[in-house]
């Protein structure tokens, strides 16, 4: 587990959903509606908030059926504390937490963004054209 720089924290705690919104939004990635949000923070299996003076500036959330799929999504860091290791403190939980929980041949996924491909390599996922000759696709409701 890498160490984190002085003055953060883990804490394995689902935020608030006024705290996902805002993390989500100051960090670029597609806000949600307040509906969207409390609907489906409580359905996480697992989830790690990066605290900073009692604020949380970093998160990933595992979402799934507990036993064939499992999603890593909503990595993200506040542009202020970026470049301090966070992002990959984040996925060496997920990761830990997936290794004890998911059952051999369960199939995890994540969407990577920008150059978060790099992070998502070091925990061993790879692009599905590369690995699975497959592609992924979405549709956004």
């Amino acid at each position: 587990m890498p160490a984190l720089p002085p003055g953060y924290t883990i804490t394995h705690t689902t935020p608030s959903v006024e705290t996902y919104i805002s993390l989500r939004t100051s960090t670029g990635l597609t806000p949600f509606s307040t509906e969207a949000a409390a609907r489906g923070l409580p359905n996480s299996l697992f989830t790690v908030q990066i605290m900073h003076e009692g604020q949380a500036v970093g998160m990933g959330r595992i979402i799934g059926d507990g036993g064939c799929f499992f999603q890593v999504t909503d990595i993200c860091t506040q542009p202020a504390h970026r470049g301090r290791g966070l992002a990959k403190a984040v996925m060496a939980e997920l990761t830990t937490w997936l290794e004890r929980n998911a059952p051999k041949g369960a199939w995890v996924g994540l969407s990577a963004d920008g150059e978060a491909g790099g992070l998502y390599r070091q925990f061993g996922f790879r692009a599905t054209t590369e690995e699975f000759d497959s592609v992924g696709m979405a549709r956004v409701m």
